[in-house]
């Protein structure tokens, strides 16, 4: 079975946006990756965001949808490969848990699932070195959709039955920008 290595980053929705980063800049030595009015990208070591944040006062104004209070919004785990990640997908699809988001961010190939109580997690893998991460998240292109692209999970997974290399399955796929599934969104 397939497992996580590592623990990757967690995912605050605040309307605090300015004191969060700053608190977080503050108590973890933290800097800033990426950074607009809705969305902040931080990290403190050799990951490419350990933390980021979701403002509330910019993706929810008026407050009126419950999935928007403040808190955490995921936890993310990192696989070793591509490989791992879509033998832990075929388990689980099996097992009738399957991802509601599953997303390609560039830096990251993503699965995200929620738990019973509708906790969500994101399953990942890294697409490429952290550098190149570092380097993508503060690009143009990366400011233009920084939230990725949408991709089949079974197309992905047959593909890497048929022996699609690890640089194939990591590849950013074409597509329109995705928008947060609004079931489990900000």
């Amino acid at each position: 079975m397939s497992k996580p290595v590592k623990f990757a980053h967690v995912v605050y929705q605040t309307r605090r946006y300015e004191e969060m980063i700053a608190w977080y800049e503050t108590v973890f030595g933290a800097t800033v990756v990426h950074r607009d009015p809705a969305l902040a990208f931080l990290t403190y070591d050799d990951e490419h965001h350990r933390f980021a944040f979701a403002n509330l006062s910019v993706l929810n104004p008026d407050g009126g949808d419950h999935r928007a209070e403040v808190g955490v919004n995921h936890v993310a785990y990192t696989y070793a490969s591509a490989g791992d990640l879509l033998s832990n997908y075929e388990r689980l699809k099996a097992e009738g848990i399957l991802p509601y988001w599953p997303i390609h961010h560039g830096p990251t190939l993503s699965m995200y699932y929620a738990d019973p109580d509708g906790n969500r997690m994101e399953l990942q893998v890294d697409a490429c070195a952290v550098e190149a991460a570092n380097a993508y998240m503060r690009s143009e292109a990366f400011a233009a959709n920084p939230i990725g692209v949408v991709y089949d999970p079974d197309n992905l997974l047959g593909r890497w039955k048929a022996g699609a290399s690890e640089d194939e399955l990591l590849a950013m796929p074409a597509g329109p920008p995705s928008a947060i599934p609004a079931a489990h969104g900000f």
